[in-house]
């Protein structure tokens, strides 16, 4: 499934696109940990406008003790990424390519193919990697990206971060990940990977969502 963009600073997991497997909880890639949540963080097309804005911006990687650098945006034009059918598989991108956007500070929008340095910690322990945009989707009632570790950290895997607009007109955000440890300390203790799972998770809710920092 790899593309030319991924030459340098490949993914370090076979099992790209998982987390868009419906089953990633009954089947998750082998030894790793499968984790999801999803929350209604308010309703109407303004929020999941704004929500939309902020997950594009690197919202849930960003504030508290974590923060990112270096992102870097797909070198060969044209790339669009990966996209994945319901069942993880390999299709058509959702959206073709085009004009880089930028947030408030100058940073690049996520996009397909870009790579981006994390640094901070989570649960007393550094959360530092390298991480990769496998994925991209921008539809009229659905935003969201996966994505997958390249290196560096103390787990290997993918995170799938999805808004829905949904037909009753609530706002849903959705976070679907599975993790292998790759640390000494995470392969003998799991439940330090599911405890850091959690704290991730909030993490990314109190990024998205004026009611929960409420």
């Amino acid at each position: 499934m790899r593309r030319q963009s991924f030459t340098d600073d490949t993914v370090d997991y076979a099992a790209v696109g998982a987390t868009q497997a419906h089953d990633l909880m009954q089947y998750p890639p082998e030894k790793s940990l499968p984790a999801e949540d999803a929350w209604r963080i308010g309703s109407g097309e303004e929020r999941f406008t704004a929500a939309s804005e902020q997950l594009l911006a690197w919202g849930p990687l960003r504030g508290g003790d974590l923060r990112i650098s270096d992102v870097r945006p797909a070198g060969g034009p044209g790339y669009t990424g990966v996209a994945f059918d319901a069942e993880g598989a390999p299709v058509a991108p959702s959206r073709l390519d085009a004009d880089q956007r930028f947030d408030a500070d100058g940073t690049p929008f996520v996009s397909a193919g870009a790579g981006v340095r994390l640094h901070g910690r989570v649960d007393g322990h550094r959360a530092d990697a390298e991480l990769r945009v496998i994925s991209v989707i921008e539809e009229p009632r659905r935003v969201g990206y996966i994505l997958g570790t390249v290196g560096h950290s103390l787990v290997s895997g993918e995170e799938l971060f999805v808004l829905e607009w949904r037909d009753n007109d609530e706002v849903w955000f959705i976070v679907r990940a599975f993790d292998r440890p790759t640390a000494p300390t995470y392969r003998l203790f799991k439940s330090r990977v599911r405890r850091r799972r959690r704290a991730l998770f909030t993490r990314y809710l109190r990024a998205i969502s004026p009611l929960y920092a409420s």
